[in-house]
């Protein structure tokens, strides 16, 4: 049996964009489901779960950062931010909010699919069956490889896709710097500096649910010239 296709929801105020990326995505393989703003999307999103939500910076009443930021406290479905806002500072507080990726506007189709794809392609895949689990212990916080699901104490701390996506690496390479260029690429990010400072977001995000102080960080070290690395108990 095939798997199901993936199911997204674009949320975006502009009716004409929204059929045009419904239209668009549904052609490529993808269930779309649409909401008009925030308030309609926090509807669907009590009866639905869907892959990946596709969501504009700016609409009107509570904006797409906003609405993240709401959404990060509850779930972990990834989140492609669209902004006419290309400024870099806009783009740190998206990711800070805790977007996945963001697009700036305008774009081709082309584009959005890749990125679409890309955030697909880092979701962790299911464990058919229960293995014995691989633990990274660092204090009081626990990552289990198998399942990538990390805990404090006992206590679930939920992981964004590219939080998961890190710690694979991270996890890979233990006590090993993996230089920001190496974590760009990995993340299937084009290259360059926005980028590379946009990995630099994600870390100080992920140190948050990991260390104790995450202004001096013990476990997700910066290593001076070469990068980050995850270094456990």
């Amino acid at each position: 049996m095939s798997e199901p296709a993936p199911h997204l929801l674009i949320i975006d105020d502009d009716e004409r964009i929204r059929d045009l990326l419904r239209k668009f995505l549904i052609r490529n393989g993808f269930l779309v489901s649409v909401a008009r703003d925030a308030a309609h999307a926090r509807r669907l999103l009590v009866g639905l779960d869907f892959d990946l939500l596709v969501m504009d910076v700016m609409m009107p009443g509570e904006s797409g950062v906003e609405l993240t930021r709401a959404i990060r406290e509850t779930h972990d479905t990834p989140i492609l931010l669209l902004t006419a806002r290309g400024e870099t500072p806009d783009r740190i507080e998206g990711l800070e909010a805790g977007a996945d990726d963001y697009l700036p506007k305008p774009f081709e189709p082309k584009e959005l699919l890749l990125r679409i794809n890309a955030i697909l392609r880092r979701m962790p895949e299911p464990e058919p069956e229960p293995t014995q689990p691989k633990i990274v212990q660092m204090g009081p916080v626990r990552y289990d490889i198998e399942r990538a699901e990390l805990s404090r104490a006992g206590t679930p701390i939920r992981l964004t896709a590219t939080e998961v996506q890190l710690m694979r690496i991270f996890a890979e390479n233990l006590r090993q710097a993996v230089s920001r260029a190496r974590l760009v690429e990995d993340l299937g990010r084009d290259g360059g500096q926005a980028q590379e400072r946009a990995v630099d977001v994600q870390i100080t995000r992920l140190r948050r649910k990991i260390e104790s102080d995450p202004k001096q960080p013990r476990y997700l070290q910066t290593v001076r010239g070469e990068g980050y690395m995850l270094a456990p108990d």
